[in-house]
């Protein structure tokens, strides 16, 4: 009998790096189809710009920088710029979108040593370094137009989040009146990000990605009871139309998108459930204090990004009990 000494894991359950950020990839696409549908050419042309961009620096920076072997067949590259340009309007100059991904590659994952290593969200480095460094662009949201409108010359419009950002800052109700029904917001056909046109198509890649075990629901589901508990109670005690404000602050926005699919990234978030949860929370605590005291509309991006920091506390003190490991009597 031939002994074969190896280290574990002895069981492999098949999944790897590729097939996880395949997946990801595969439960974004419903939402590119809205965004296609809603943006039109200007969809497509970012989000090809974004993704070209973030695997063309990733394999410069690992052949000439780094002296590795390539690693873009594991599509994180590919799943960053795909995020990244879900996080930017649909007529933001090309320039920029290049610039945001060396970023999101250069300094938020390969200045760490690659793939698994970062302790922040590339793709939201990247968006918020953006947001720093350009925010007249990254702030001019384009209407819905579909493949009718021009890609540089977009007619532009508020937010459904600036419009409540201005009916908190000033107490008038009436301004709730413009807000986009309910449909609106859940199918799509709303101003901002590529990422934030579709709750509807976010929630179904959300579906297929509990399906196939990519995710769990710990992150996303802490955000948004988080966010809906705090809404309504701040709705309520400032006389505001609680439906309303809470739709409003669920669907429209990078709530979703941020939820599902950036918070849950395996790296930057916390290993266990309890963990998960904590993060989760604490996720949805800052984004609601952001978007009714702070000075953006918009805060999910931050909150995540704070939160990542504070991963490396929870994997700390909220670790699994080990194998066999029997819990002392007292």
């Amino acid at each position: 009998m031939k002994l074969i000494v190896a280290p574990a894991p002895h069981v492999h359950s098949g999944d790897s790096v590729r097939k996880n950020m395949l997946n990801v990839i595969i439960a974004l696409m419903p939402a590119f189809i809205v965004a296609m549908i809603a943006f039109g050419w200007g969809a497509l042309i970012t989000t090809a710009v974004s993704v070209l961009s973030c695997v063309l620096f990733e394999w410069l920076i690992t052949k000439y920088l780094l002296k590795q072997n390539s690693h873009i067949g594991d599509l994180s590259a590919v799943l960053t710029g795909l995020l990244l340009a879900f996080n930017l309007p649909c007529n933001l100059p090309l320039w920029i979108v290049v610039i945001g991904a060396l970023v999101a590659i250069g300094v938020g994952k390969m200045s760490f040593g690659g793939l698994g290593q970062n302790p922040f969200n590339p793709a939201l480095v990247g968006r918020v370094f953006l947001l720093i460094s350009f925010p007249v662009q990254m702030t001019t949201w384009p209407r819905p137009l579909g493949f009718s409108g021009s890609y540089l010359d977009a007619e532009t419009a508020a937010t459904p989040l600036a419009t409540l950002k201005d009916a908190i800052k000033t107490g008038d109700n009436s301004l709730l009146e413009s807000l986009p029904t309910i449909w609106d917001s859940f199918s799509g056909m709303i101003g901002g990000s590529l990422g934030e046109v579709s709750a509807l198509a976010l929630l179904i890649g959300f579906i297929y990605l509990l399906a196939t075990k990519t995710i769990t629901w710990h992150i996303p589901v802490s955000i948004l009871a988080t966010v809906s508990i705090f809404a309504c109670a701040f709705a309520a005690l400032s006389g505001m139309p609680i439906c309303a404000f809470l739709t409003t602050t669920l669907f429209a926005g990078g709530m979703m998108l941020g939820a599902i699919y950036m918070a849950t990234d395996y790296v930057t978030s916390p290993m266990t459930p309890l963990g998960q949860i904590i993060y989760g929370i604490g996720i949805g605590l800052i984004v609601m204090i952001i978007r009714c005291w702070g000075a953006y509309p918009e805060g999910m991006s931050f909150a995540i990004l704070i939160m990542n920091a504070v991963t490396p506390l929870l994997n700390m003190y909220i670790h699994p009990k080990r194998f066999g490991e029997k819990v002392a009597k007292k």
